[in-house]
């Protein structure tokens, strides 16, 4: 209840940011996102990752964000790390530097690779060109969001950068850290978080199997856009395209490696 409460609360008050929202308009041809990086063939959102994403040819690569003991923001899907000798760490209740301290656990690959800061995945993005889409995977201080949308435009664009969770209550206190970024609802279905994003004008991630035409072309219709997860085989991808999508998460590059 207090949830709903929140939400009706962030309504009233966050309206007027997305009011003035204008379709762009133009058939854009789609964009391919690595999810995670190139996470088929390397330790998914590690620097490994999203470099080989870049010098693949990817438009831009997706992260996950939570932060350290110490306030660092690091890119890790889950809320805690392997390292190569074993050990577990929980992200939270360590300092950047003991996270750090030791290579990351990686079958993936032969190469030695450490847990990546937000700054370093950025610098990536910007080295290759590359579009950024970075999830936030916790409830983090607003100050915290803040600091967040800062260092994307102090190492890039932020206009290059999506911001996307399942959590619309943090979503929106991004967009009322730092109104001018782009800011992304992600759902597994067309739930009532997607409906609020879709009166907001926000952009929407959806999972392909909740994805349709028809929601495509509410979101184009609100001056939105609109990206769908995980996509890895060919006939899903261009059902996907088919559809109108503007960008499509996959782990692998397509041209090579979908079947």
């Amino acid at each position: 209840m207090r949830k709903i409460v929140a939400l009706l609360i962030s309504v009233l008050v966050l309206l007027p940011l997305f009011g003035g929202v204008a379709f762009a308009g133009g058939e854009n041809e789609v964009r391919m996102i690595g999810h995670k990086g190139y996470s088929e063939r390397y330790p998914g959102n590690t620097a490994l990752s999203f470099r080989m994403a870049g010098e693949a040819g990817f438009d831009g690569v997706e992260t996950d964000v939570r932060m350290t003991k110490d306030g660092v923001l690091v890119t890790s899907h889950d809320s805690e790390i392997e390292t190569a000798d074993g050990k577990t760490m929980k992200i939270s209740r360590c300092t950047f530097d003991e996270l750090t301290a030791q290579p990351l656990l990686n079958e993936e690959s032969d190469d030695e690779v450490y847990l990546c800061s937000l700054s370093e995945y950025f610098d990536i993005c910007k080295e290759y060109g590359m579009e950024c889409f970075v999830e936030i995977k916790e409830y983090l201080p607003i100050w915290k969001l803040f600091e967040m949308t800062k260092l994307a435009e102090e190492h890039y664009d932020i206009e290059k950068c999506e911001f996307e969770t399942f959590e619309l209550l943090v979503l929106l206190a991004a967009k009322l850290a730092c109104p001018k970024i782009n800011a992304m609802v992600t759902s597994n279905s067309f739930n009532f978080n997607v409906k609020l994003a879709l009166l907001f004008g926000l952009d929407l991630d959806i999972n392909y199997s909740g994805l349709s035409e028809e929601i495509v072309s509410k979101f184009h219709g609100r001056g939105a856009k609109v990206c769908t997860f995980t996509v890895n085989y060919e006939n899903e991808l261009k059902n996907a395209a088919s559809m109108g999508v503007d960008y499509i998460q996959t782990d692998c590059f397509p041209s090579a490696d979908a079947s």
